[in-house]
């Protein structure tokens, strides 16, 4: 039979192990949850950033050849 006294020894490690555990548990979702923030925040980034490029592409000016070939004389 095992001593009492390692038995409660046992038991208490048992404890702080299993109070470690929900923390870390509780830290892992917490940091999976800020990436996932993050990368909908780099996609939204992206896009906005492909919507400027494309309206500034609709409203530059149209850029004209001056002195190029194929004129005439």
């Amino acid at each position: 039979m095992m001593d009492p006294e390692v038995q409660e020894r046992i038991a208490v490690r048992r404890a702080k192990l299993d109070d470690l555990e929900e923390q870390l548990v509780k830290q892992l979702a917490e940091v999976r949850a800020e990436r996932e923030d993050l990368a909908a925040a780099e996609r939204v980034l992206a896009w906005m950033g492909e919507q400027v490029a494309a309206e500034r592409a609709a409203t530059a000016p149209a850029v004209a050849q001056v002195g190029g070939e194929g004129g005439c004389c």
